[in-house]
């Protein structure tokens, strides 16, 4: 793809993450996705939980349901969404800090939140920039603190299995108004730009689908680089 057709579908990214935030609000609050169902809600929220974080960063927060199922745990929890009409749907229902900002506005002045003990993004890579968000979470967690990223599985998504952007047209669901282009990564894909953005991945668990025993995501535990180094 060249330089031109990747900002196109970026773009397209953007305007359908936009013209969609109402559906995607009422998708999640009613209960609409039978993946979250059946075990990828569950999963991203144990993992937090076990790894013993007390303040965590949710980035790319949409609606806000993360970051309240973690601060009803106890946790300090801040919600970040580019979306300012996702954000307003999560302040509306409270439970946590929710903030608007983009990937790139948190990379410019990582400290503007404080800094984490641990940063989950679920499902919020859609990019084909991981980068961005990655060095952005890196810079504002703490020495000790762990990167969560739960994502489709490579394996269950139809071929070619090479990186490149698709297109999800939302079957199934009422609302959407704009088919939505997201960039899938191969499992190695994952694990190169986690390394280049200075992670190493400590954990990989696969949420099975209590239905078919088949994975409904990928779920990827990772520290810093650095610290590992120094043991």
């Amino acid at each position: 793809m060249t330089a031109s057709s990747d900002d196109d579908a970026v773009a397209r990214l953007q305007r359908s993450w936009q013209a969609n935030a109402h559906a995607w609000t009422r998708a999640v609050r009613e209960r609409r996705i039978a993946s979250r169902r059946t075990g990828t809600d569950a999963a991203i929220v144990d993992a937090v939980l076990a790894g013993g974080a007390r303040r965590v960063l949710d980035l790319g927060c949409g609606e806000g349901w993360l970051a309240r199922a973690l601060a009803a745990q106890g946790l300090d929890v801040v919600g970040l969404d580019a979306s300012a009409t996702l954000v307003e749907a999560a302040r509306g229902l409270g439970g946590a800090r929710f903030e608007c900002a983009s990937y790139a506005d948190l990379a410019a002045d990582p400290d503007a939140f404080g800094a984490f003990d641990a940063v989950a993004c679920n499902f919020a890579l859609l990019d084909a920039d991981l980068h961005t968000p990655l060095r952005a979470a890196h810079a504002c967690l703490q020495p000790r603190g762990q990167l969560f990223v739960q994502t489709l599985h490579p394996l269950i998504v139809d071929a070619p299995y090479a990186d490149g952007w698709r297109v999800e047209h939302f079957t199934g669901l009422d609302g959407f108004d704009e088919p939505m282009p997201w960039y899938f990564h191969t499992l190695s894909g994952w694990f190169d730009a986690l390394h280049a953005a200075g992670f190493v991945v400590d954990d990989l668990h696969e949420p099975p689908d209590p239905a078919s025993g088949r994975p409904l995501s990928l779920l990827l535990r990772a520290s810093l680089q650095q610290l590992r180094e120094a043991r």
